[in-house]
């Protein structure tokens, strides 16, 4: 017999079969890009410390191989960071109030604001690179490009203090919030006071730019925003349903057969 609705009740479908979904609806390209921006958290201070180490083997800090390695290396390291700091700003504001998706945003944007200095300034240090013989000319070239205006200021002095600014103020916040351990954001500092107080100990500060940036590449929103879930906001995590109360059998009146 059926019931006298003749309707069947159905089940709400799980946030785990939701997740199960998605995942299965990421495409290759989908999951490579994402392995390349998480792997970009350790990837850039890496390329920042072989920058150092090799700029302590080469004594002469003038043109050649060594000189243009190492400035590749930085180069690498310093691009790098582009998806390093949209990762920290994702991480830091979605769900937040107003005041706190404010300061995540000037974060990544003086970050990046750093990273086009710092950028500039490698190109510029590689074209003189290459159209010198020795470290006199290379000199002489410095100063020629360095006397137009702004350009020492854009790319040599206060330009790339940005890229460490905005670095410093996403990982203070995400300490703030409790997203990420408070050592993490001294370490950080600790590794800017070494590179700005002596460019020899610049592979220690890239090693402890690793060690406080290298594990964040998983933190929750960092890679990406959460998918859009219907009635929610994005960067909303997906609530998993308790357990499903069983039905309540329904008591059969006396004198009344119970369907089979």
């Amino acid at each position: 017999m059926t019931s006298d609705s003749g309707t069947r009740a159905t089940t709400p479908q799980t946030g785990a079969a939701a997740t199960a979904r998605t995942e299965a609806a990421t495409t290759p390209m989908d999951a490579a890009a994402t392995t390349w921006r998480r792997s970009a958290f350790a990837a850039a201070p890496v390329c920042m410390t072989a920058y150092g180490l090799i700029r302590l083997i080469d004594d002469r800090h003038g043109p050649g191989p060594d000189w243009s390695l190492g400035h590749l290396a930085l180069l690498a390291g310093v691009l790098l960071f582009v998806p390093v700091f949209l990762g920290l700003r994702r991480a830091a504001a979605p769900g937040r109030g107003r005041v706190r998706r404010w300061i995540a945003d000037a974060g990544a944007g003086l970050g990046l604001l750093g990273v086009v200095a710092v950028t500039g300034q490698v190109l510029i240090d590689l074209f003189v690179g290459f159209c010198s013989v020795d470290r006199a000319t290379m000199d002489e070239l410095f100063a020629r490009v360095q006397s137009h205006a702004g350009v020492k200021p854009a790319f040599y002095t206060v330009g790339p203090l940005l890229f460490y600014v905005g670095l410093v103020l996403l990982m203070t916040q995400l300490a703030a919030l409790r997203a990420i351990a408070a050592w993490r954001p001294v370490v950080v500092v600790a590794g800017i006071v070494l590179a700005a107080g002596d460019l020899d100990l610049l592979p220690v500060a890239g090693v402890l730019f690793l060690l406080a940036l290298a594990p964040l590449g998983e933190l929750p929103g960092a890679i990406g925003p959460a998918p859009l879930i219907p009635g929610r906001g994005p960067g909303v995590p997906t609530a998993i349903p308790a357990a499903i109360p069983a039905a309540t059998p329904t008591a059969t009146p006396a004198g009344s057969v119970a369907p089979h």
